[in-house]
């Protein structure tokens, strides 16, 4: 065997990049070492993840799909353990091989081997999924001594009689060559049908795969690691695919597996039948794992069960002491420990929830307040003088996926939360850890949308009472969003809704934070409720949440003073909040300054670049001034004559709250902005909106001085809502 390694090291910092290999969407985990083995002159991708000599080696599979359906696996055990996987030949970015005999369960073996000397790993505990069971069933017959545990997901292990009818064509070799009059169900498993339209056959298997409801982000993942490979490639592995799968064969091989084994089945698999699951279990000497409700992909519908029993099979073969799962030691000093998930997508979560929590603490003077945050709601706890969970350090980057997303004041807000599911599964997982390593009296997630989704997923895992915070419900498809768009967020609708029907005890708690009012008049999609009716139904208002009370900040001009404002200066804030989103606009209101200057002498403009845009990238103007990120930005939003925002709710809720004149540039295709936030400030008579690509800089020169300084008459925001919501929250206490 010839065997052939190049390695490349990339950052070292695997949770801070945001842009993924070859343009895809973020990772939540990045490689520290990628590279290719060479094996009898064909190259197979590796990456490793993590530190450490115990090693989880996830294998590949049918080459129907590559490494990235892992995703979902990969950040949870790269910080627990080092993780290799690699692309099985014929998909990612391994080569492609029309050779048949390449495709045998015990060449894949080989290309493990060679991945794995590539690597020095000398010793691993290996997982499989689907046809990979067959591969790994030859790893532990070659080299028994390298395998510390074999872990069997959605096994292909044809063993009792199968409703497979790949399985059932018997001879395979010729009917699978042939055209048939039509390709529906298992006929689809055709060379004449995958030249003729591979998108439909990917497609419908990939759907077999998951017939979980509202699977769809699953489906479109692995509809697409299907078309990285080809027609003719795929064809190849057929030839082989049923080598070595007899009945007797199969037991000698279960049999003589030498190490624990774990089978992970779901009960609703279409595609290899729960009771060879069983069998498997029962030959190998192992443990079976049933995943109710689940397909053919588990490790990708349900990653949290999953998740939870690799490690414990994992602990276990490796011989570490088990982790537990429910924490039963409070802290010595026995005082109630609250842990508070606050979103990182802008800084209005922030300031809000600090407001709540210092509330709560006057309600409840020995409470400790966690937070597992990051960047840039930290730099407001910081300042605030918050207690940071040390563990947030771990947590997936968010704004930076949402950063990574956007184009010029664009930003389709729905696709990229769709698209943030594995960070959110991720960074679900560290929030696991944390509460499985000690215990809490109360989780608050404020938009913690990885809280609410996986608690609902798997109740069991809920051990402290759970409160929702919000200040929108249900996602909204664009105006010139396609059919599909329709389609797949009203399912996304319908998932939260079943969610809530049948798990009311997730949620001990639901808070709006708004009125009833405040709600579109929309409905959740075609079949489901009004939005509103369902956000009375479930949810309690706590008004709005400022995070302070106008009336406090005291005599205007007197404020004015203190912040470095003169009387006869006209003041305009620019700020876009604490994403990178808004640099664009930033980069067009500066564009206006010089018009707007000469239409308001007396103008003083400040640009707030926040704290994920550098300003030294952008323009400079005389008399211009550009400012990092500034605690507090309200008072100063307080002293301005006029502010230019982006279209998010908290800041332009600050400035209807101080009764300050504003313009507001929705970005485009941001769902919230577009329709939730509009909604709001239209009931409140506040601000102006303004399009962005009807907005060059003379026009927002001219909106400049038509609107600063000028008297507003908004509907008056109430001041107690941060109260309202600690009273409810400490209910649970």
């Amino acid at each position: 065997m010839k065997a052939v390694a190049t390695e490349t090291a990339t950052p070292p910092a695997p949770f801070a990049r945001a842009i993924g290999r070859d343009g895809e969407q973020s990772r939540a985990c990045y490689p520290h070492t990628e590279g290719f083995v060479e094996r009898d002159g064909r190259r197979l991708f590796y990456e490793l993840y993590g530190e450490g000599e115990e090693t989880v080696f996830l294998l590949p599979t049918w080459s129907l799909v590559h490494a990235r359906h892992w995703k979902m696996q990969i950040p949870y055990f790269a910080r627990h353990f080092r993780v290799l996987t690699m692309d099985g030949l014929g998909n990612g970015r391994s080569d492609r091989c029309r050779d048949p005999r390449r495709y045998a369960a015990a060449e894949f073996a080989r290309d493990c081997l060679a991945a794995m000397d590539a690597t020095s790993t000398e010793r691993a505990l290996m997982a499989s999924l689907s046809r990979g069971a067959q591969f790994l069933l030859q790893l532990a017959r070659l080299a028994p001594e390298r395998v510390a545990g074999a872990a069997f997901v959605g096994p292909m292990f044809p063993y009792t009689p199968s409703h497979l009818r790949l399985l059932r064509v018997a001879p395979i070799r010729s009917s699978f060559l042939r055209p048939l009059p039509a390709y529906r169900w298992w006929g689809r498993m055709n060379a004449v049908h995958w030249r003729e339209d591979y998108p439909a056959f990917a497609d419908w298997f990939i759907s077999r795969c998951l017939p979980e409801p509202h699977s769809t982000k699953a489906i479109d993942d692995g509809v697409g690691w299907a078309l990285d490979t080809d027609p003719e490639t795929l064809t190849a592995t057929m030839p082989t695919m049923l080598d070595g799968c007899e009945r007797s064969t199969l037991r000698e091989l279960a049999q003589g597996i030498g190490c624990p084994v774990l089978v992970v089945s779901g009960d609703r698999d279409r595609i290899t039948p729960p009771r060879d699951a069983r069998a498997l279990a029962r030959l190998g000497g192992g443990r079976l794992e049933r995943v109710r409700g689940a397909g053919h992909f588990p490790h990708a519908r349900r990653p949290v069960q999953v998740n939870l029993a690799l490690r414990d099979f994992a602990e276990d073969a490796f011989g570490r002491r088990r982790t537990p799962r429910d924490p039963t030691v409070h802290r010595p000093d026995g005082r109630p420990r609250a842990l508070f998930v606050c979103s990182p997508i802008g800084l209005g979560h922030a300031q809000r929830d600090v407001a709540i929590a210092r509330e709560l603490r006057r309600l409840c003077p020995d409470l400790q307040v966690d937070w597992l945050a990051q960047d840039p709601v930290t730099r407001v706890l910081a300042a605030e003088g918050e207690r940071i969970h040390p563990a947030s350090a771990h947590l997936a980057n968010e704004s930076a996926h949402i950063e990574s997303e956007s184009a010029e004041h664009d930003l389709h807000c729905f696709q990229a939360l769709r698209r943030m599911d594995e960070i959110l599964a991720a960074n679900f997982m560290l929030f696991h850890d944390v509460v499985r390593e000690a215990r809490y009296d109360l989780w608050i997630g404020d938009e913690a949308w990885e809280l609410d989704y996986y608690l609902h997923e798997n109740p069991r895992e809920k051990r402290a009472p759970f409160a929702w915070l919000t200040d929108f419900v249900g996602f909204l498809p664009m105006d010139d969003g396609d059919a599909r768009e329709r389609f797949v967020v009203a399912d996304y609708n319908a998932d939260m809704v079943d969610h809530v029907a049948a798990h009311p005890e997730v949620r001990d708690l639901a808070l709006f934070v708004g009125n009833p009012d405040d709600i579109v008049g929309e409905r959740l999609g075609p079949q489901l409720p009004p939005i509103r009716a369902w956000t009375e139904r479930n949810f309690d208002f706590t008004g709005y949440v400022t995070g302070f009370d106008p009336a406090r900040l005291g005599d205007r001009s007197r404020l004015r003073a203190e912040l470095g404002y003169g009387d006869d200066e006209q003041v305009c804030i620019v700020t876009v909040g604490g994403s990178g989103v808004g640099a664009d606009l930033l980069r067009r209101v500066i564009a206006a300054f010089p018009q707007a200057k000469e239409r308001v002498p007396a103008l003083r403009m400040v640009v707030v670049a926040g704290p994920r845009i550098d300003p030294a990238t952008l323009p400079a103007h005389a008399g211009l001034e550009v400012v990092s990120y500034v605690h507090n930005l309200y008072r100063h939003l307080a002293a301005c004559d006029l502010a230019v925002v982006q279209g998010g709710l908290t800041t332009a809720m600050e400035l209807t709250a101080q009764k300050r004149p504003f313009l507001y540039f929705p970005l485009r295709h941001h769902f919230e902005q577009s329709f939730h936030v509009r909604h709001r400030l239209e009931r409140y008579g506040a601000g102006r909106r303004m399009d962005f690509d009807d907005s060059p800089p003379e026009v927002i020169a001219a909106a400049i001085a038509e609107e600063i300084g000028r008297e507003v008459a908004y509907r008056d925001v109430e001041t107690d809502g941060a109260a309202r919501a600690a009273r409810r929250l400490a209910e649970l206490l």
